[in-house]
């Protein structure tokens, strides 16, 4: 049997490079978050703070800031779209944990155990309210629609997915449908967003969004494979939340392309009828890793990628450009 996939070691990459050249601009946006989490009804920076100063790698912001300076931008709209895109995720992780019904989040109860469901979804649509205040204060209506339109398309995924769930004739492409629009498209925004406050064309534009996307899709397959072959204290959620949720990701899709009757039968009953025996996750392990569709799911993330990287040729050599190399290396090496 296959050796747990957080117990491998890490691949080359980290995020240090990324996280060191744009700390100043960082160190600006985390202090716009705070201020404009104030509210008089108490609830909602009790909320807000809560996740937003739980950790995170804060990613999609600082692919805002790095795309924003490989476009020689130096004004301050990075750092407010950078706030706004570090906004709209939280909003999304609020309303998701609410529908998915998580217990955890970045390690800590996620906000709908403390403060309930209401609470999360409202205090969500205000930090939504907040991001679209701010990306009118940057005054670039291609970039407010780039945003917007990625505001849209993340709804629709979740919408998606919901509409998925239990249904185990999802097939390869509708779940990678599924994941371009619900985690890819804000990882494209976000990236977009940086050539269009630097002025430049429409290639490099196209270069930022594939890159933002490729690394997006890649992020959310190797999150699907640490789910089942994770460690709890390292993904900061219960390993197997996906499948208690009755999610069809891409390593059960492939595992069901393989599968004999009676493993069918095992994830209709478990996935598609929600009965589920304390130890019907360590029997999804077993067959997962008996048809490879945990390193199948990585091998694509790894795909996904080199697409990213190729993307970023339309940007001449810089230490930022190589940092943004390394991030999809790291992101990927999370699986190992």
């Amino acid at each position: 049997m296959a050796a747990p996939l957080a117990d491998r070691p890490a691949e080359r990459g980290g995020i240090e490079a990324l996280v060191s050249l744009v700390a100043d601009d960082m160190e600006r946006v985390n202090s716009f978050i705070l201020s404009r989490t104030g509210s008089d009804v108490t609830l909602i920076p009790e909320v807000a703070s809560h996740l937003i100063s739980s950790g995170g790698k804060r990613l999609r912001p600082m692919l805002t800031l790095a795309f924003s300076r490989l476009s020689d931008y130096e004004g301050d709209g990075g750092v407010r779209l950078a706030a706004s895109v570090e906004f709209m995720h939280t909003a999304t992780l609020l309303h998701d944990d609410v529908v998915d019904e998580s217990d955890m989040r970045r390690g800590k109860l996620a906000a709908r155990m403390l403060w309930g469901n209401e609470a999360s979804v409202l205090v969500g649509d205000f930090l939504l309210g907040q991001a679209f205040k701010m990306m009118v204060e940057v005054g670039s209506l291609p970039a407010l629609d780039v945003l917007a339109s990625a505001a849209a398309i993340i709804a629709e995924g979740e919408v998606w997915q919901l509409s998925a769930a239990k249904d185990l004739s999802t097939d390869e492409q509708a779940y990678l449908g599924v994941i371009t629009a619900k985690t890819a498209a804000l990882f494209a925004a976000a990236a977009e967003v940086g050539p269009i406050l630097g002025g430049l064309g429409e290639r490099e534009r196209q270069a930022a969004r594939a890159y933002g996307n490729a690394l997006g899709i890649a992020f959310q397959l190797v999150d699907d494979a640490l789910d089942y072959g994770g460690v709890s204290e390292l993904l900061g959620k219960n390993v197997g939340d996906d499948f208690r949720e009755g999610k069809i990701t891409l390593p059960v899709v492939l595992a069901l392309q393989r599968a004999d009757e009676a493993e069918r039968a095992f994830w209709s009953r478990t996935l598609e009828n929600g009965d589920i025996a304390e130890s019907d996750l360590e029997i999804a392990v077993g067959i997962l890793r008996r048809h490879g569709t945990l390193e199948a799911t990585v091998a694509r993330a790894r795909h996904y990628g080199d697409i990213a990287v190729e993307a970023l040729d339309a940007f001449p050599d810089s230490p930022l450009r190589r940092a943004l190399i390394e991030t999809v290396a790291f992101c990927i090496g999370r699986a190992y």
